[in-house]
């Protein structure tokens, strides 16, 4: 993502940790596949991500409810949520 983007999205550096994503360098369709879709492609990117926690923390907190964030589908997301609570 363009950093000038980012800072005019983010005044107070909440989101400054997706300059640093590796999904950004990345095919972004892998991200979201359709349904039934392999996410390993998507899983292994994150694997080696350094803002993998910042990333899975963001979509917990905003409820995402398509794509891998953070290493995790939606369906495992919900089952965290689920067992943290």
């Amino acid at each position: 993502m363009d950093e000038g983007l980012i800072s005019l999205l983010d005044d107070d550096g909440a989101f400054a940790w997706q300059a640093d994503a590796l999904c950004a360098q990345t095919d972004p369709e892998a991200f979201f596949p359709e349904k039934g879709g392999s996410t390993r492609e998507a899983k292994r990117v994150c694997e080696s991500c350094t803002v993998r926690t910042e990333c899975l923390e963001y979509a917990l907190q905003q409820d995402e409810r398509f794509g891998i964030w953070g290493g995790l589908s939606e369906r495992e997301r919900r089952k965290l949520k689920r067992a943290a609570g």
